[in-house]
């Protein structure tokens, strides 16, 4: 089972193309025109042992909110995609990382309740051009249109790359575990019968 998602999204602002397998290798096939989210997400492709191919465009000229909310949105719907009937799965995911003197912790219920608890404070500093403000903004995206609970709890950290890596391969270790298959699992893991 290959449990594969495809999403293309064409607006007045952006164009992303996102395609994920779950039960990939960890390869990334990233160009979103934003240098940085290009590097975060090869980390979530690695780290989640994903296959990810994401294509974007947008008016990055003006600033790149629009194209990082856009990748966001395309990711969830990929990802929720990708698990279908979401029977087997393990649901529920967690991680804690380090990445040097940064230390991450995240959380996942994969439960089509899409909720965000974000506390990582990046302050006033860009990242080269890449405000990491922003990184808020898409996980609000991808929680929202993938129906995923994510906490992400930055423990400490001093360098803002460190503190995104952090988060980002915590984020997906945690997706990985909580989309896992385990052969015990009949149906899904809910008392209600549904997720």
């Amino acid at each position: 089972m290959k449990r594969m998602g495809k999403v293309y999204r064409k607006t007045t602002e952006t164009e992303v193309s996102v395609e994920i397998t779950l039960n990939g290798r960890g390869r990334g096939e990233i160009t979103t025109t934003i240098p940085f989210l290009d590097h975060m997400l090869d980390l979530f492709a690695k780290h989640g042992l994903f296959d990810l191919t994401v294509k974007s465009k947008g008016d990055t000229a003006i600033d790149d909110h629009h194209l990082v909310e856009d990748i966001g949105i395309c990711l969830g719907e990929a990802i929720k995609e990708a698990l279908g009937d979401k029977k087997g799965i393990e649901r529920y995911g967690s991680a804690v990382v380090p990445m040097d003197e940064s230390l991450c912790s995240v959380a996942v219920d994969i439960s089509g309740r899409p909720y965000l608890i974000y506390n990582a404070d990046f302050g006033n500093k860009k990242i080269r051009d890449f405000d990491p403000a922003l990184l808020r903004e898409f996980f609000k995206s991808f929680s929202d249109h993938s129906g995923i609970t994510l906490h992400i709890n930055l423990i400490y950290g001093k360098n803002n790359h460190h503190i995104a890596e952090a988060i980002f391969k915590t984020f997906a270790r945690a997706i990985r575990e909580a989309s896992s298959l385990h052969d015990r699992i009949k149906g899904v893991l809910s008392t209600k019968g549904s997720l």
